[in-house]
């Protein structure tokens, strides 16, 4: 009989015209959480494609029996830094550039065309018959036809049931561990110290800044152009010690990397506000009275500076960090700045947290405001190369690489 249900299943590309309500459904049954415990359910605002949408290239699957979906899965491809090298040349969007002599051990970045798999569901009536693998090895194909050489997924270090799943059945393995850290939006304003000078850059220039000081970074997008420019990026912001710039004012990127302050942090802001909302399902009445009770009196006294628990418990957006980097002794002050500008723009949006996600080992990582209790300190990243008829490249095969101390999340995938 289960033999006979499996054949039954069929995988198509996602129809937005007929499959909206049946996909929500699957969504509303798939909540994160043990049953009669707390539970994180998504809003995806009746767009099942906005977590893929703004990638270069996009596709999603459903599973269905008969004329019921029971499963989906979505996923995109871009090419990122997966290594570096050092070279006397280096290749911009537009052509080939000779490195001066001073320039000549500089590292350049190697770039792959990756895979990410994200928001693989199955129905729970529906599990353990081979839907959530005959899933996956559908995306797989569509991802080979488009020449991707990797493909990586990203899951909880406790989910089980999906690490089992990618690393016993399709033979992925474990990669990267990086953390997300999350702060909550309090009711009053974050003060920003007023040693520290921050500026908003433009787009324009925050890509030549990304591409000279961060292009070698892991998984770093070569599109990063599309990502700054695109309308849901708020904002890309500097922080330099008050009166370190040596023109007094900002001269571009081109003056700024000549001759750069002692310590400097750089950052941008993506909304998932407008793209997702989350809601926290399943807290007593308890923690419920408590968590307001803060926000009231965080309101009412803001002067106070209390921290308060954000309004997870209706749906709320938020704020991703991203592209974080920085150097010099006190770059982590200086992020430290910057992530409390942030919040201050979150406030404004009404956005309950803001969230961003480092390497383990990122050394800006001290100077992340977040709260241990929302964040997670080790989320699994697993991979695995596509095909082995792909050259080995200048980094050899990137899935038995050691880590390095920083890595780039995409807030397009986020």
């Amino acid at each position: 009989m289960g033999e006979e249900r499996v054949n039954m299943i069929v995988v198509r590309e996602f129809d937005p015209r007929k499959d909206g309500v049946g996909v929500e459904e699957v969504e509303r049954r798939c909540e994160v959480g043990p049953g009669g415990k707390l539970s994180l359910f998504t809003d995806l605002l009746g767009d099942p494609i906005c977590r893929v949408r703004n990638s270069p290239a996009f596709l999603m699957l459903v599973a269905e029996i008969g004329e019921e979906i029971v499963g989906m899965i979505r996923g995109c491809i871009k090419t990122v830094t997966c290594g570096k090298k050092l070279s006397r040349t280096v290749k911009n969007n537009y052509s080939y550039n000779v490195i001066n002599n001073n320039d000549l051990s500089k590292p350049v970045p190697v770039y792959t065309k990756v895979a990410y798999i994200l928001g693989l569901r199955v129905s729970p009536s529906h599990r353990r018959m081979g839907i959530g693998l005959k899933l996956v090895h559908q995306i797989e194909d569509w991802f080979r036809q488009n020449g991707a050489e990797y493909s990586y997924i990203a899951t909880e270090n406790d989910n089980h049931a999906s690490v089992k799943l990618f690393t016993d059945k399709c033979g992925y393995s474990k990669f990267r561990t990086p953390s997300i850290l999350v702060n909550p939006v309090f009711a009053h304003r974050v003060p920003v110290s007023n040693r520290v000078t921050i500026i908003k850059l433009t787009p324009h220039d925050a890509e030549l800044l990304y591409r000279r000081r961060f292009a070698t970074t892991e998984f770093f997008p070569r599109d990063i152009d599309s990502v700054l420019k695109n309308k849901l990026n708020v904002g890309n912001f500097l922080a330099v010690p008050r009166g370190s710039l040596k023109s007094g004012s900002w001269a571009g990127p081109d003056n700024f990397l000549s001759d750069p302050p002692e310590s400097w942090a750089v950052l941008s802001v993506w909304n998932c506000k407008d793209v997702f909302r989350l809601e926290v399902r399943g807290a007593s009445r308890v923690k419920r009275t408590f968590a307001k009770t803060t926000r009231v009196v965080d309101k009412a006294l803001p002067f106070l500076r209390l921290p308060s628990v954000p309004a997870v418990f209706r749906p709320f957006g938020l704020y991703f960090m991203y592209g974080l980097g920085g150097e010099g002794p006190r770059a982590a002050k200086m992020m430290k700045a910057l992530c409390g500008h942030v919040h201050n723009l979150a406030k404004e949006s009404g956005c309950g947290v803001v969230v961003t996600e480092v390497a383990n080992r990122e050394p800006l990582k001290l100077g992340i405001p977040h709260w241990k209790m929302l964040s997670c300190a080790e989320d699994l990243w697993c991979i695995k190369r596509l095909g082995e008829d792909y050259s080995d490249g200048s980094v050899g095969d990137w899935t038995k690489s050691p880590p390095g101390l920083s890595i780039f999340v995409d807030p397009r995938e986020f």
